[in-house]
């Protein structure tokens, strides 16, 4: 593909800006270790928003919808639009009491609310499970689809992607900290955001594809309009939107879409100035992810069955694309490769955008898990603020490289989104109820933690499960995995020793969670002669804001499609049912507790 100058231009200006954002503030993320990796901890709302929103749209992203949509329309993106309902619960329920918690990371949670050398244990463990394989997982596959990016609109192979665009990223990930990671994503995702939307009308309006009535009425792409599976298809149906409504968004983990929030949503809430700062923009964070950001990557995916109908399609016009990194996530970058001179270098520079944003949060957070929780918990309590800073930037340049290499073995991002969701599967409950059930301890966690996985390994790894395990649909494993695991956590929970009764004083009197679940403690407490203060009260507000925010979000998502489909009626509806929901939330919003 042959760059016009103005292309480079842009996209070299866009390298240099991000370089320059490190180096201005590299002397202040220094100064300190919580400077580093919580920027001081007086990020406005509105920017933590933004960050969380840029690190959320990575590289991947319109991969992985443009591989749903091709296969199972419009209405597969439930997968991920399900998650939407535990984003709503992290907003108006867990932000303010992760702030309230003022831990430097959520693993530190560990050893304020469970006792003993087991909360010990499974805050180191951790450290590493999710700081560096499950962070390094997450890397790769962003870094795969930087690989496929590379392989179609520059014929590049594939390490030399991976180093390419490392480079930059790790430069001022590693200069900046979290705070040089912030100001960059608010650059990043309004980019990315132009880019995208700028390459959809472009798009759309194709010769080849005929403009937006004539492509919503083509064969192809009229049956994958819908934006609820067909309930005449059972088993489709069921696992498109059924499973993710019911079961997925309680009970599997996920990068950006903790059960209880966690990662690195839970970084930028521990960063805000105070609780309202953290619930804000937790909130911004779901409202743009959700409602804003996905028609764009639909329509181009769309677009893309017009003209290139299957793989076959895709492999003729890029036969030198290697077989094992052929799929349908391909149809995005083929579709880029339309767009005329100016407008491709914007694209291409919201990809890097998207990537950059992506990978310099990860190598952040995970960072902090290596520093925090398992250099200065278990090798050196003694170690400087300077000392704590050199190890998170070596780490981040270990976990770069460790994820480009695991980048080069996998084939497609859905592929990589079933092996993330299989791995979490049955865990986000106990996410969920830690705060608010006093009983659970560091063994549920611990036992929830190890069957998850190893029933990841053995429905999903075909030289370990038994033939029928294996050849089960993935919804069917998905059900398994959760109820094993559920079953399994409650079990130890129930037969195991509860955590010491200090511990749970002084967590609940630092948090002071909402107290159902915390009566049989409370009870406990008291023949102790152990002092409680009194709990957040009822859950119930809470709760309204949570399903007036899911409500506010779904209406402007289909409203959108609505319009877009020609269908201005209900279209209409929607919006007016968006905007009335939301005047009932500000309403609610005066009653909620900061």
């Amino acid at each position: 593909m042959n760059l016009s100058s103005l292309d480079w231009t842009i996209i070299i200006a866009f390298f240099v800006v991000f370089l320059i954002i490190g180096l201005l503030v590299s002397k202040k993320a220094g100064s300190s270790s919580k400077e580093f990796f919580l920027s001081g901890r007086n990020m406005p709302w509105w920017l933590l928003g933004v960050s969380m929103v840029a690190t959320t749209f990575s590289a991947d992203t319109p991969n992985l919808v443009t591989d749903i949509v091709r296969q199972n329309g419009v209405a597969g993106n439930w997968v991920w639009w399900a998650f939407l309902i535990t984003g709503m619960l992290t907003v108006f329920v867990y932000a303010k009491l992760w702030r309230k918690s003022g831990v430097l990371t959520d693993l530190e949670f560990y050893e304020k609310r469970y006792s003993g050398k087991e909360a010990a244990f499974l805050r180191g463990f951790r450290a590493i499970y999710l700081g560096v394989f499950f962070n390094v997982m997450i890397m790769a596959t962003v870094s795969l689809a930087a690989i496929k990016i590379g392989e179609v609109m520059f014929g590049l192979e594939p390490w030399k992607t991976v180093v390419y665009a490392s480079i930059i990223t790790v430069a001022y990930s590693s200069l900046g900290g979290l705070r040089g990671v912030i100001l960059t994503d608010f650059l990043q995702f309004l980019v990315a955001m132009v880019g995208s939307v700028a390459a959809a009308i472009y798009i759309v309006n194709l010769p080849e594809v005929g403009g937006l009535n004539e492509l919503i009425s083509t064969p192809q792409v009229a049956d994958k309009l819908s934006l609820i599976p067909d309930i005449g298809n059972r088993e489709l149906f069921i696992s498109l939107l059924v499973i993710p409504i019911a079961v997925q968004w309680w009970s599997v983990w996920y990068p950006g879409a903790e059960p209880g929030g966690g990662g690195y949503i839970a970084q930028r809430m521990l960063s805000a100035k105070d609780e309202k700062n953290a619930v804000s923009a937790t909130l911004l964070f779901n409202i743009t992810h959700y409602a804003l950001r996905p028609w764009p990557w639909i329509l181009i995916a769309l677009a893309s069955l017009v003209v290139y109908p299957d793989l076959a399609s895709i492999q003729e016009a890029f036969p030198n694309i290697s077989d094992d990194k052929l799929g349908h996530d391909l149809g995005y970058s083929a579709m880029l490769l339309t767009l005329p001179k100016g407008l491709l270098g914007i694209v291409i520079a919201s990809l890097i955008a998207a990537y950059m944003s992506t990978i310099s949060t990860h190598l952040n957070w995970g960072s902090s898990y290596v520093v925090f929780d398992f250099y200065q918990r278990f090798v050196k309590p003694e170690a400087s603020d300077k000392e704590l800073v050199n190890v998170g930037r070596i780490s981040t340049v270990l976990l770069m490289v460790l994820a480009g290499l695991f980048a080069l073995v996998l084939t497609n991002a859905y592929q990589a989104f079933q092996i993330l969701l299989s791995i979490g599967a049955g865990t986000g409950s106990i996410f969920i109820l830690r705060w608010f059930w006093w009983r659970i301890n560091a063994f549920s966690e611990i036992a929830g933690m190890v069957v998850s996985f190893i029933l990841a390994l053995l429905l999903n790894l075909e030289s370990l499960s038994p033939a029928f395990l294996f050849e089960l649909p993935d919804d069917y494993k998905l059900l398994l995995s959760v109820g094993v695991t559920t079953i399994t956590w409650v079990i130890v929970t129930l037969v195991t020793k509860p955590t010491d009764y200090k511990t749970l004083a002084s967590f609940f009197n630092l948090v002071k969670p909402y107290g159902y679940g915390w009566r049989g403690f409370r009870a406990i407490a008291q023949s102790e002669n152990i002092e409680l203060a009194e709990g957040t009260g009822k859950l119930s507000v809470n709760i309204l804001a949570m399903f007036l925010g899911i409500i506010i979000v779904y209406s402007a998502l289909f409203s959108t499609g609505m319009f877009i489909y020609g269908n201005g009626t209900n279209g209409t509806i929607l919006l007016l049912v968006s905007l009335v929901t939301a005047l009932l939330l500000r309403n609610t919003w005066k009653k909620l507790s900061f």
